[in-house]
């Protein structure tokens, strides 16, 4: 089973679940690495403890999981990953790291809820290590430093 594959096995869960998930995720990602709520223009205002529960953070949340899933359904296709890290350089001015921060996020909080064992999780990192670098590779091409 590859990669891919054995994270998907349980991304039903998340499927069901996008928003709440999204939210917790982009909450977890704000608290615990406040640097990037400044990425994002519109949640600058919200104070930590009105992050949970957000409507507007849950929104968000979705739109990054739904995005990831169809990343995750391409097998991590450059065809999938450059739309994506386009925008990130050229609209949105996201590093590298950032999407970084948001995996082990997102390997902790799904560990945690029991979507993801520990095989799932090891898989999700290598995933994105694969998708990070592609980005990685568009970024250079874009002449973003990233």
């Amino acid at each position: 089973m590859s990669d891919c594959d054995l994270i998907l096995a349980n991304w039903g869960k998340v499927e069901g679940n996008l928003t709440g998930l999204g939210g917790e995720v982009l909450t977890r990602l704000f608290t615990e690495h406040p640097e990037t709520q400044k990425l994002f223009p519109k949640f600058v205002g919200i104070a930590h403890g009105d992050l949970a529960g957000n409507a507007a953070v849950a929104d968000h949340g979705k739109t990054v999981l739904s995005k990831l899933g169809e990343i995750l359904k391409a097998k991590g296709s450059s065809d999938s990953i450059k739309p994506l890290a386009t925008t990130h350089a050229n609209k949105h001015k996201i590093g590298l790291n950032n999407f970084k921060l948001i995996t082990e996020v997102i390997i902790q909080l799904f560990g945690e809820k029991g979507i993801w064992d520990a095989a799932a999780q090891d898989a999700f990192r290598k995933v994105m290590g694969s998708v990070v670098n592609e980005i990685g590779c568009v970024y250079k091409q874009l002449g973003f430093p990233g």
